[in-house]
């Protein structure tokens, strides 16, 4: 699995925290930033993740700022990416279950780093269970044309 994550600066601390959980479970990642605290915005950071798990070149990616809020809008105004903004561990095995979700968002003011790392862990795990759940991405999928 390759995975793209970013944060704005509201976010680099989870940030690093789930970069060494993926480092912990060997999954190979891009990093896309930033660089430091300084103030950024958050669309800046969401669209090349988003866009490159829409294009194929990651299977997932990542998300993370203040609330996880502006970083989910973001990255769900790019074609084919379904973001799910998870700050338990239910919803977290729900989305990667039911609505094949492709990108997560945290907010590192809302989880600490022990609980993202759980979310992290079990999004980044889980599977899509497809069956009845296909039928509703495809509807989703109709929503974007």
């Amino acid at each position: 699995m390759r995975v793209a994550i970013s944060s704005d600066h509201g976010g680099n601390r989870l940030r690093a925290e789930i970069i060494d959980l993926m480092n912990d479970m060997g999954i190979e990642y891009e990093d896309f930033g930033p660089k430091d605290d300084g103030s950024v915005d958050y669309p800046d950071y969401a669209k090349p993740v988003a866009q490159r798990v829409a294009d194929g070149e990651f299977d997932r990616g990542i998300v993370i700022c203040g609330t996880g809020i502006g970083m989910s809008i973001a990255a769900n105004k790019i074609k084919g990416i379904r973001c799910a903004l998870c700050h338990d561990v239910f919803s977290a095995k729900a989305t990667r279950g039911h609505n094949d979700s492709n990108v997560l968002a945290m907010g590192e003011r809302v989880v600490g780093p022990g609980l993202a790392r759980e979310i992290a862990r079990t999004w980044l795990e889980g599977e899509f269970e497809g069956g009845r759940h296909e039928r509703r991405i495809e509807k989703l999928k109709q929503l974007e044309q």
